[in-house]
């Protein structure tokens, strides 16, 4: 069994730093260099930066670590992206003023480790690159997994307001970072260097007569039609339903954890889809320390023990728990993702 409380901190620590650099990287947004992955996703100086601090920082903290992480280097080492390395070798030595090419390629790979029953960490270094790019939401986010379970983690949204009354589609200056132990609950700072006392998240209640939903920007990554029809379902209850909230990457979890909103759905686009670990693992995590309930469309727990996918699982729901069982319900009725 590993300490669950330091490994928690340390994540705590990590996504700070990469945080911050993120933050900076995309305030000089026109000297972010973006590329685009054989899945068509896009990739930026952030991700690779962050990746590579996140990395250095567990590394120094735990020396050799497992990390199943998001990006490699295989284009950064292509003689005709030298530009793009510069760029990451620029952002990292804002932290890490020595680093070398060889030592940034080096830790960035760090990230190709094994998902082991004994514990590994996972990492999106940037969750919502395309949100990222318009200036709106995007979460680092960092657990460790053990025995097919987040036990430890952090995420940290360097853009969303801590203030509900602030809108969800303009960065914050400050942002919002949680850090979570599975089973001792989880705790909100502002993303920044403030030192301000960390405040232990519980999620505000909220009306049983109303949903609200968060969904995401981009429309490729869940159904919006079965979305639509899984509310109109609801709605047939006398539940009002209020409009979405759309906002990129894992800052959703956030959002529903604190009360904001009451359910994020991610229904499949096609059948064959598989989820990775490390768009869910931390935000999963917040969420059900705070007292949601996050599963698969089937109402099945997440199970992290099968490498870099969910391949046991279908979709994801996270809810606050008076809403939970009505939407597995109504998905179970419409025959969603079948």
């Amino acid at each position: 069994m590993h300490d669950t409380a330091v490994l928690a901190e340390a994540a705590r620590r990590a996504v700070l730093l990469a945080s911050g650099v993120c933050r900076e990287i995309q305030l000089a947004q026109g000297a972010v260099r973006q590329v685009t992955k054989d899945d068509k996703s896009p990739v930026t100086v952030a991700d690779y930066a962050s990746q590579a601090i996140v990395a250095r920082e567990l590394r120094e903290r735990f020396g050799d670590v497992a990390l199943v992480a998001e990006e490699d280097t295989d284009f950064l080492r292509q003689d005709e992206h030298k530009a793009h390395l510069q760029a990451v070798l620029e952002a990292v030595r804002t932290v890490w003023d020595d680093c070398t090419e060889d030592e940034l390629l080096e830790t960035i790979d760090i990230g190709n480790g094994r998902a082991d029953d004994s514990g590994f960490w996972t990492l999106d270094p940037i969750d919502g690159t395309k949100g990222f790019l318009r200036g709106q939401q995007y979460a680092v986010s960092l657990a460790f997994i053990e025995s097919g379970v987040p036990v430890a983690g952090a995420m940290g949204c360097p853009n969303l307001p801590r203030d509900f009354s602030d809108p969800l589609d303009e960065p914050d200056p400050r942002g919002s970072l949680y850090y979570a132990v599975l089973g001792e609950g989880v705790y909100e700072t502002p993303c920044d260097d403030s030192n301000e006392r960390p405040v232990k998240l519980t999620r505000l209640p909220s009306d049983k007569d109303t949903m609200s939903v968060c969904a995401s920007v981009e429309r490729a990554h869940s159904s919006t039609d079965d979305m639509d029809r899984v509310l109109d379902l609801v709605a047939q209850k006398n539940i009002e339903i209020a409009p979405p909230a759309r906002l990129d990457s894992q800052a959703k979890y956030a959002v529903v954890a604190r009360g904001q909103a009451d359910a994020y759905m991610r229904l499949p686009t096609k059948k064959s889809y598989v989820e990775k670990i490390w768009d869910h693992a931390a935000g999963a995590l917040v969420a059900v320390e705070a007292g949601c309930i996050v599963s698969d469309i089937r109402g099945h727990g997440l199970d992290f023990s099968h490498g870099v996918g969910l391949s046991e699982n279908k979709g994801i729901i996270c809810a606050a728990p008076h809403c939970h069982a009505m939407l597995v319900g109504a998905i179970k009725t419409l025959k969603i993702g079948v």
